[in-house]
Order: structure tokens, then sequence, then C-alpha cells
């Protein structure tokens, strides 16, 4: 059975099938604490006692037992199979953030297919959210206020004049290429850093301890609600 998830006033966590720890969820759900199992995440999610807004994916390795389980007004199938799991479930998140756990740390594909992802989703305030690092795509100017010293790396995915300030190497007009220059392990050297880019195609990542800092500037809701 298929079901649209509604929008959702607090943010959205969205578990796959990947590498995870059981903190990593709980974090997330701290910040984002609307839950959906993308394909195999569903398995974990009842595995570890959460309840489920939605399942969805194409179900190929959702378990029997947990379709069983839930109730299949949730399950929403998108058999779609020139498109990742990941990125029709960020189709269907409709959030003031969305937090992206379960899709790292396993296959190295599915993890650059997930990069991919951010930047075809652009308009979507989504954080993907590894052992080590968060990586966001940047979509707009942001500011952020971390500590001196902090790394900070910025990727390209595409050719893409990037702007700001704030950090050990300069970036101001700067022009960065996967196949030319890139941005890897920057640092900040004063604050706030202040980043901006022309086009799509520009990510960041940053430590992972910085994730609610990065969940407030892309916070698209109510202020009031941000976490």
């Amino acid at each position: 059975m298929s079901c649209q998830i509604p929008p959702q006033d607090s943010g959205i966590t969205l578990l796959g099938g990947g590498q995870l720890a059981a903190q990593d969820l709980d974090e997330s759900l701290t910040m984002a604490p609307n839950l959906i199992g993308v394909d195999g995440g569903a398995n974990m999610v009842l595995a570890l006692g959460h309840n489920l807004l939605a399942v969805c994916g194409d179900l190929d390795s959702v378990s029997a037992e947990t379709l069983f389980a839930v109730d299949p007004e949730i399950v929403i199938e998108t058999p779609d199979q020139n498109r990742t799991d990941f990125d029709k479930a960020l189709d269907l998140a409709d959030a003031p953030v969305i937090l992206c756990v379960g899709f790292t740390g396993k296959r190295m594909d599915h993890q650059l297919a997930c990069y991919t992802v951010l930047v075809r989703q652009a308009a979507k305030p989504a954080i993907l959210i590894g052992d080590e690092d968060i990586c966001f795509h940047l979509s707009h100017p942001v500011t952020l206020d971390l500590p001196v010293g902090t790394r900070l790396s910025l990727f390209p995915m595409a050719r893409v004049v990037g702007h700001g300030g704030g950090l050990r190497w300069p970036v101001d007009g700067l022009e960065f290429a996967p196949w030319g220059q890139i941005g890897t392990s920057n640092e900040v050297r004063q604050g706030p850093v202040t980043l901006s880019a022309d086009g799509h195609g520009l990510l960041v990542i940053l430590p992972r301890r910085y994730l609610r800092d990065v969940v407030r500037v892309l916070w698209q809701g109510d202020p009031a609600l941000c976490p």
C-alpha cells in the first residue's frame, strides 16, 4: 500500500541500511524526531524499538518480518531502479531539516551516490552523518561560528566558484572542480566563517560535533522550533 508523508514542523531523520551505532540514531532523533526507515533501515528501526513515520524504498532489503510488523498504511514503495532509495526518500521528506543516518560506512559506491544526491536535491536541508564527519550541500550563504583551528573541507561535485571568509586558506572567488581545485583540510582562521557558492555543487564537510550548529544554519522552518 502507498501513502504520502505530510509536511513536518520538526525535523525528519532518514535511516538507511548502512553502518549504524545506536547512539547515531538517538542523537539524530533529539533534533529530528520524525523517523523514516529507508529500505533496509526499517529493519534496524524495529530492532532498536523506535516508532516509524514511514517506510520507503524499493523494499528489496526490508525483511518479511518488518513488513509484517509495520502498519501497511505507512509503507511507500518506490520501485524506480534508476534512482537510489536515498534520492527517492528525500523526495518524500518535507521538513525544516533532514538528518541522514546509516548511509555511509559500508559500500563506497553507495556513499558516493549519496554525495551526488545531496547536490541533485539541493533544495532539501539535508545533512549526511558519518562516523567522524557530517556533510551538507552549500545551497545558500551560511555563517558558522566555529572555534579557531576547526577542520572545514570544501569538495566540488561540479565546476563552481566559492566565496567566503574566515578560513586559513582563502576561498573567495576561487573556482573549484572535481578534476581541478578542491578544498579539503582547510581550517578556521577566525570566526565567524562565511560561505557561499555561485551555483550548485559544493559540499561542506565538518567534524560531527558541529552537527547542531549546522542544523541551526540550514533550518527552514519556524525558528522557535529549531532544536
